[in-house]
């Protein structure tokens, strides 16, 4: 007679996931999440939290002083602060303008370059979640936390001017219309430091590479143009305008306030219609760069 074998038969508590399958967008909207989770430093040591909110009071600063000095100078004569033609919400972006865009250069590689050098990135791209779901969600995290940063200040702002001046009823009533349109222009510039940031951060190698990139070409062009500008023929120098990677949000938040706060002289002399197209124009390239970069990675 053969020997019967033996075993043993263990439950392990294993059960068959029998919940709703939210597929694609589920894994979207997890990407995202995540995404501002690490910018903001949500669930990392106490160093990653630091940054964040070290660039968020930075970029408050100027509105909480704009607010105070305006306030200040309200209650010792009623109205003398427009006719001294302070600093306000049109005058915020052109100003805290460069903290914006460190704070996405410093914060937005962090969204991108870990999982592509750690190869986390091939445990994302299973599907139902394709690459360039991958990269807009991340693009959509890095502008999330971008739009707070740029709206918070404004609404700083708004609260101090508000309670500051002699009626404030008579003020909101008088300047209600600045509130949307420093929605929109910190829409406008959340848009486009997120663009290009996830352009640099989308080919760089490493986290550093990527922010050194960004903040030297802001501070280059920024000088350059800057300098050339005032050198050469006004016509030539309007042109020359369009290529100061940091003003070109500016530009557009001076056409949304109807208002000339950009530091650059010569680009005033150019139209509406280019300055808006071009700002599409950086944008729409960027974005197409970055989901041409990450379906390579898919294949």
């Amino acid at each position: 007679m053969s020997e019967r074998g033996s075993g043993q038969v263990f439950d392990l508590g294993f059960r068959r996931y029998e919940g709703q399958r939210e597929g694609r967008r589920r894994a979207v909207r997890a990407v995202h999440k995540d995404g501002v989770r690490t910018a903001m430093g949500l669930g990392r040591g106490g160093k990653a939290k630091v940054l964040p909110w070290i660039f968020i009071a930075a970029s408050a600063i100027p509105a909480l002083v704009f607010a105070l000095v305006a306030g200040a100078v309200d209650r010792l004569a009623d109205g003398f602060s427009e006719a001294a033609d302070l600093p306000s919400h049109a005058d915020y972006y052109g100003i805290a303008g460069i903290v914006l865009f460190l704070f996405a250069a410093v914060v937005g590689p962090e969204l991108f370059c870990p999982d592509r050098s750690s190869g986390t990135i091939s445990l994302y791209l299973v599907r139902p979640l394709r690459a360039t779901d991958y990269a807009m969600a991340r693009w959509a995290a890095l502008l999330t936390v971008m739009v707070v940063v740029a709206w918070i200040p404004q609404l700083v702002l708004l609260a101090g001017l508000v309670f500051g001046a002699p009626e404030p009823g008579s003020y909101i009533s008088d300047h209600w219309k600045d509130i949307p349109r420093f929605l929109v222009a910190g829409l406008v510039i959340a848009v486009y430091v997120s663009t290009i940031t996830s352009l640099a951060a989308a080919y760089a190698k490493r986290r550093a590479y990527a922010a050194a990139f960004l903040i030297g070409v802001l501070i280059i062009s920024a000088a350059v143009i800057g300098g050339v500008t005032e050198t050469v023929d006004d016509g030539v120098g309007r042109w020359l305008a369009l290529l100061s990677v940091g003003d070109i949000p500016i530009y557009v938040n001076d056409i949304i306030f109807d208002e000339r706060t950009s530091s650059i002289e010569a680009a005033r002399d150019l139209s509406n219609a280019v300055k808006i197209g071009w700002y599409l124009a950086i944008v729409a390239t960027a974005g197409a760069f970055v989901l041409r970069r990450y379906r390579k990675l898919s294949l």
